[in-house]
């Protein structure tokens, strides 16, 4: 084991200040797991606006010399663009090599435009010029944008993602080092069980406890991805993480072995999944421009609806329109959400120690009929615009909600696995009778049960038909309490 592991002198010392110190990956604010951007979305992005541009340029041109020459032109450019990994953004890649790039693919497009006027296909001589004094300046400024754009969201941590280690050990370290020289991801923290050995920091990263303080560490709605360093051949010991970590909503991936410093660069693509679900950035992506649309149109549409409840609501009883909950939100980040204020003011239950019952004193006239009708839950819709909920998925309960006497959370050891997604307006388990109360450990496992398998099945498709069945569902819903 290296220098970088040596155990301190002073244990509690050490402790106290590896927590104080942020570690050298630690972004200039944190951003929550779920408000990450993939890369690869952000350059999809980048690549359909080029595209635009491209054809645009090529129209305009097109008077000068014919249209073919400059949309070929315009075809080159965005394959060499493609090509010259102009798409890339390597994180520590100068703005001056980025922009070589991309002249030289406009370079390569401007040949090309030369050999197609040379032609009897596509006559111009003032195609290559016109191609070049457009395309030049424009992709230059707009790629010195792009890499504007990708420089500042790794600096305020939005497109770098973060994750925690499992094991002070040598393949910790590995994985550290080659972060450091890749920029691929930020290394938050540390956490080691071996209380006697543990280090105060490895390579820079502090050891921010053992696997239980992880379990409830604050940084954890933070952290994309748990990825256990202990060598694979400590088979009992990784078994024991592997169970320990099971109940996390965050991915849990384990380092498979390496050796050789040929092999130290790619320790960070060598990492076997364990648990969570896959991340698939084009669902992703298709989920939220649907969470967009719906809750957009859906706002519009329920506007003078919204406008009736809310006065309704002011009129019924002393009080706010709205009522804000704190709720469990994507790898149990605690999001404020938004309802029509249903119950009496004085009476308002935030964190849902007691769950609603029939015939319950603190609900209001009006209260009881947006309950039933699920017309308090319109100003979610403005949770699901801000990104901290989607229009399906989940619903979120109330941190510290209770069953009984215990906390729901402690019912079912896969409670957390809901938060793996994020919540939604509505869900698989509502369309599926799942709805109001969950007021017997019964009741409790079925919904976790109904929100697990959504969240394996997830898909466009389906989420429209959950978005479809919702109306009906809670029209011909008499028995649910709410």
């Amino acid at each position: 084991m290296s220098s970088a592991l040596a155990r301190p002198a002073d244990a509690s010392h050490a402790s106290d200040a590896a927590r104080s110190r942020r570690g050298p990956f630690r972004p200039e604010r944190l951003t929550p797991a779920r408000a990450r951007v993939q890369i690869q979305n952000l350059t999809r992005a980048f690549r359909v606006a080029d595209a635009i541009l491209a054809a645009a340029l090529a129209l305009w041109v097109a008077p000068t010399g014919g249209l073919v020459a400059p949309l070929v032109g315009a075809t080159v450019l965005l394959v060499a663009l493609h090509g010259l990994e102009a798409y890339v953004f390597a994180h520590r890649e100068p703005l001056i090599r980025h922009l070589l790039r991309v002249g030289s693919a406009i370079g390569a497009s401007a040949i090309v435009v030369q050999v197609v006027v040379l032609t009897p296909l596509a006559p111009g001589a003032h195609a290559v010029t016109g191609w070049l004094l457009a395309a030049l300046p424009a992709f230059l400024v707009l790629h010195a944008t792009w890499w504007s754009v990708v420089r500042h969201g790794r600096r305020i941590g939005k497109l770098t993602p973060n994750i925690v280690l499992v094991g002070a050990t040598t393949n910790a370290e590995r994985l550290i080092a080659a972060a450091l020289r890749t920029g691929e991801v930020n290394v938050l923290g540390v956490f080691d069980d071996r209380a006697a050995r543990a280090p105060e920091a490895v390579l820079g990263v502090p050891v921010l406890g053992d696997t239980k303080a992880l379990v409830d560490h604050r940084i954890m709605p933070f952290v994309d991805r748990v990825v256990i360093a202990v060598e694979s051949t400590a088979q009992a010991r990784v078994g024991q993480l592997v169970e320990r970590l099971s109940e996390l909503p965050n991915p849990v991936s384990m380092i498979v072995d390496v050796g050789g410093d040929a092999d130290r660069d790619a320790a960070l693509s060598h990492l076997a999944d364990l648990s969570g679900a896959p991340t698939d950035a084009r669902r992703a992506m298709a989920k939220r421009v649907q969470d967009l649309v719906v809750a957009g149109v859906g706002l519009v549409v329920a506007a003078p609806v919204m406008l009736g409840v809310a006065l309704a609501v002011k009129l019924d009883s002393p009080g706010p329109v709205f009522f804000r909950q704190r709720r469990h939100g994507f790898n149990n980040e605690a999001i404020l959400v938004w309802k029509f204020r249903s119950m009496r003011h004085d009476m308002a239950d935030a964190k849902a120690a007691r769950q609603v019952s029939v015939g319950d004193d603190r609900v209001t006239r009006v209260g009881k009929f947006i309950r039933r009708t699920s017309l308090d839950e319109l100003p979610q819709l403005f949770n699901v615009l801000a990104g901290e909920m989607s229009m399906v998925g989940p619903r979120p309960h109330a941190i510290g909600m209770m069953t009984g006497d215990v906390e729901s959370a402690k019912l079912v050891a896969t409670y957390a696995h809901r938060h793996r997604m994020k919540p939604g307006v509505t869900g698989w388990a509502a369309i599926k009778g799942s709805r109001g109360a969950v007021d017997t450990p019964e009741l409790v496992r079925q919904r976790v049960a109904y929100d697990v398998e959504y969240i394996e099945r997830q898909s466009f498709w389906l989420d429209l038909y959950v978005i479809l069945m919702t109306v009906p569902c809670l029209l011909g819903d008499k028995t649910a309490v709410r």
